[in-house]
C-alpha cells in the first residue's frame, strides 16, 4: 500500500498482472477504512495483500465509495459485503439498482466480453439492498472521522459521482478526468460506449474544479497534480478527440474500423511523443478504439434527436 496523503493510501490492483493499470484508494476513517473503487473480483488477492501489508483485512472495511458501477471499478463489492455485512456501499442512485440486482449489467457485459468475462472480472455478486446508500450528488456525509462531499459527475457514465475530502484536498474522480498513469505527462480521455455525454462532462469538470483540489485521485492510475492543469489538459484533449470523431461520423466515408485504426494511430503518435515507451501501456489502458466508438455513438444519437 502506497501512501499518497495523511491517512490515505493507494493499492495497485495489478489487473491481469499489469502494474499501474487499476488502483483502489484506502482512506483511514478512525473506525476502520473506506475503499474507493475496490475493483473486480479477479483482483481480490491484490486488494487483500495490500490491506494485509498495512495490518488490515476486509473486516476493517466499513465503507465502499463507488464512483460508478463498471466492472473494473465495482465488481468485487458484493463479495466484500457478503464477507463483511457491516460495510456501507455508496453509489449513485441510477447505479444502485444494478449493484443490488446485477442481472442486466452482467448480460450487457457478457455480450461485450463473452468467454473472457470470468478471466477479466471474476464473480459479480449482488449487494444486499440494506447495505446500499443511494446518492444523487450534492450530499455531504461522515465516515468515522472523514467528511466526504459528493457531486454527480456524468460524462463518462450517467451514474458517475466524484468524492471530495476537504481535510486532505483530495478528489476521487474515477474516470471523469480520464487516464493518466502515475502522473506521467499525458492525459487521455475515457469515452467508451454507451453513456458519453459531452455537455454533461463540461458541467462535471466545473464541479470538480470548484472544489479546488490539491490532488486528483484517478482509478487509472494514481494521483495527478497539479489538479487545475490536469483538468485543463483533459478538457482540451476531449474537445480535440470529439472534433476528430464528429468529422469522421459526418464524412460518411470509410468503415468504423478504418476510422478506429486511424484514430488509434494518431493517439499512438501523440503518446510516443509525450511518454515514449509507455505509449502502448496508455493505449491498452485508455482504450483509444473504444473511445472512438463511444464518441461516434454520442454524435450519431445527437444527430437522430428530434430537437436537432
Amino acid at each position: 500500500m502506497r501512501p499518497i496523503a495523511p491517512g490515505t493510501h493507494l493499492i495497485d490492483m495489478r489487473f491481469r498482472g499489469n502494474p499501474e493499470y487499476l488502483g483502489c484508494y484506502v482512506l483511514e476513517t478512525g473506525t476502520g477504512v473506506a475503499l474507493v473503487d475496490p475493483g473486480p473480483t479477479s483482483t481480490l488477492p491484490a486488494l487483500e495483500d495490500g490491506l494485509r501489508l498495512a495490518g488490515l483485512s476486509i473486516d476493517n472495511v466499513n465503507a465502499i465509495l463507488l464512483t460508478h458501477i463498471h466492472l473494473d471499478h465495482a465488481g468485487v463489492t458484493g463479495t466484500l459485503v457478503a464477507r463483511n455485512p457491516s460495510i456501507r456501499v455508496y453509489v449513485h442512485r441510477r447505479g444502485a439498482r444494478h449493484m443490488i440486482d446485477p442481472a442486466r449489467l452482467l448480460a450487457s457485459a457478457e455480450r461485450l466480453y463473452g468467454d473472457m468475462m470470468d478471466e477479466l472480472w471474476g464473480e459479480f455478486v449482488g449487494v444486499a439492498e440494506a447495505s446500499v446508500e443511494a446518492l444523487d450528488g450534492g450530499e455531504t456525509f461522515d465516515i468515522g472521522s472523514r467528511e466526504i462531499v459528493v457531486e454527480h459527475t456524468p460524462g463518462h457514465a450517467k451514474h458517475h459521482v466524484s468524492y471530495f475530502d476537504p481535510a486532505t484536498g483530495l478528489a476521487y474522480v474515477g474516470d471523469t478526468l480520464g487516464v493518466r498513469i502515475d502522473n506521467r505527462p499525458y492525459v487521455i480521455p475515457a469515452t467508451p460506449p454507451a453513456d458519453v455525454d459531452l455537455a454533461g462532462w463540461e458541467v462535471s469538470a466545473a464541479k470538480i474544479r470548484a472544489w479546488k483540489p490539491t490532488l486528483l485521485c484517478l482509478t487509472h492510475f494514481g494521483p495527478a497534480r497539479p489538479a487545475a492543469a490536469h483538468i485543463d489538459e483533459h478538457e482540451l484533449r476531449l474537445a480535440d478527440w470529439a472534433a476528430i470523431v464528429r468529422d469522421d461520423v459526418k464524412s460518411g466515408t470509410d468503415s468504423d474500423e478504418a476510422h478506429v485504426a486511424r484514430f488509434r494511430e494518431r493517439a499512438r503518435r501523440d503518446l510516443e511523443a509525450a511518454v515514449g515507451s509507455d505509449a502502448e501501456m496508455y493505449l491498452d489502458e485508455g482504450g483509444a478504439g473504444d473511445s472512438w466508438r463511444g464518441l461516434a455513438r454520442y454524435f450519431r444519437k445527437l444527430s437522430e434527436s428530434p430537437d436537432r
